[in-house]
């Protein structure tokens, strides 16, 4: 076999086997960090100039080479073989091709372990700020939704068993405020990976005097990583990322579930859009709620790109190890599936039609349960035997097949003497809510200053 034509193959008398140079390469699915390695180099090349390893010319020729390399990779046809390795020799490699010995000279003080960290963090900066707008997006959706559908009337749910009534509205923007969540959770794991890495080589920092606060500068990082061996083995920030998607895949599975079974006919309470559903392939009458069902599904796949690079990273030694290679995909996968699911859900509940009778119908007058032994509290009885009592209405009530709103007074007074009159009024859905105008409630008031904070929020920078 002939010599190794490598950047790194001096020490090697023959070529690796065509069986592991597919194994090895990355570049059927790294090349997607092509902008931002040829970012990185560019900004690298000034510092090599600033540390008079490059003169003027030589800068001006390597940046030009860069930016022809960029033009010619972009094409959607450019064919990358296996024998590239990866993205970074690639541009390396057709650098030197186009201009010279002198694209020699761009890896001074370079290596791939500190190359591809960096290449790493600038994708990871450009997801996120995506994602937050991806998130954005559907917050607006919801808070249309809230805003349209105020005064709806919803069963609430605990253990999937009817529990109180709610508006809508306050349903909707509870998924709202979990978006918030996950936006500020993007924001603080960017905030932990702006770190610039440049400059700490394979391991052990550079011997050139390459101002790392000039490249911090020129990328767009904060600071500087403090610690060569922690910035090349650092992946923190993907995992954290990885968590983060995780987190926002739980919450869109959590309405996909009520979405899903509200759109039956059992319940009947919404109706998907034709444009986010499918048929059957043998019963006619069918209507499927497959984009949701699809988000739902998609959501362990995302767990699984962060089960799978947190078991990767278990037990590679400190710094680099051949491991970490396996990062990109699931960073990359993830990405996409969280990014279209949010797509795809903000479609789906836009058009979705929300049916607030059938919604209000559904209301068991049960939930009203709970209101009757405030009630009770509010006379001076001590909450457990209040409790008690309204458990012991609720079972006769049951009993004989009679709804809590069909109860005379002489009926709630024969359970307890403190009943008055006004009591009888507590029997009625929106008073219930009326009743709930606390901070964070359910009360029409509270959730119309909801919904002004999510304007708020949506209106700001």
């Amino acid at each position: 076999m002939a010599k190794v034509e490598t950047p790194w193959g001096g020490r090697f008398q023959e070529a690796p086997d065509a069986l592991m140079e597919h194994f090895n390469a990355s570049i059927g699915f790294d090349r997607r960090l092509l902008e931002v390695d040829i970012a990185g180099s560019k900004a690298y090349a000034k510092a090599l100039h600033r540390a008079d390893l490059l003169d003027a010319a030589e800068l001006a020729e390597i940046e030009g080479g860069l930016e022809a390399v960029l033009q010619e990779f972009s094409a959607p046809d450019c064919p990358l073989p296996d024998a590239l390795e990866d993205i970074h020799m690639a541009v390396e490699k057709r650098l030197t091709e186009l201009i010279g010995p002198v694209g020699g000279k761009l890896h001074t003080g370079r290596s791939r372990n500190d190359q591809v960290n960096l290449d790493e963090r600038l994708y990871l900066r450009v997801s996120i700020e995506a994602l937050q707008g991806r998130i954005r997006q559907l917050q607006g959706v919801l808070l249309a939704s809230a805003e349209q559908h105020e005064a709806v009337v919803l069963p609430g749910y605990t253990h999937m068993q009817q529990a109180q009534p709610v508006l809508f509205a306050h349903y909707a923007l509870s998924l709202f405020w979990m978006l918030e969540r996950d936006c500020g959770r993007l924001a603080d794991t960017w905030r932990r990976a702006d770190y610039m890495p440049l400059g700490s080589g394979a391991l052990a920092g550079s011997t050139f005097a390459i101002d790392r606060t000039f490249l911090a500068r020129e990328l767009g990082f904060s600071q500087v990583t403090p610690n060569s061996i922690d910035a090349v083995s650092d992946r923190d920030f993907l995992l954290e990322t990885l968590a983060s998607l995780s987190i926002i895949m739980m919450h869109l599975s959590r309405f996909c579930e009520d979405l899903i079974v509200w759109s039956s006919a059992e319940f009947g309470f919404v109706e998907l859009s034709d444009h986010f559903s499918t048929g059957s392939s043998m019963m006619p009458q069918k209507k499927n709620p497959d984009s949701l069902e699809l988000v739902r599904g998609k959501t362990g796949r995302v767990y699984g790109s962060l089960v799978a690079l947190l078991t990767t990273m278990k037990a590679v030694p400190l710094t680099y190890s051949k491991d970490m290679q396996e990062d990109k995909e699931p960073l990359f996968d993830a990405l996409e599936t969280v990014d279209i699911c949010l797509e795809v859900f903000a479609g789906a509940w836009q058009s979705m039609q929300v049916r607030g009778e059938q919604m209000e119908k559904k209301v068991d007058s049960m939930a009203l349960a709970t209101d009757l032994a405030d009630y009770l509290v509010h006379q001076g009885m001590p909450f457990r035997d209040a409790h008690r009592v309204i458990g012991n209405l609720v079972a006769g009530a049951l009993a004989n097949k009679r709804a809590l709103t069909d109860l005379s007074l002489a009926e709630l007074q024969a359970h307890s003497e403190q009943f008055g009159e006004d009591a009888l009024a507590l029997l009625d859905v929106r008073c219930s809510l009326s009743l709930r105008n606390i901070e964070g409630g359910t009360g029409p008031q509270a959730v119309a200053e909801q919904l002004q904070k999510a304007r708020r929020i949506l209106a700001s920078p």
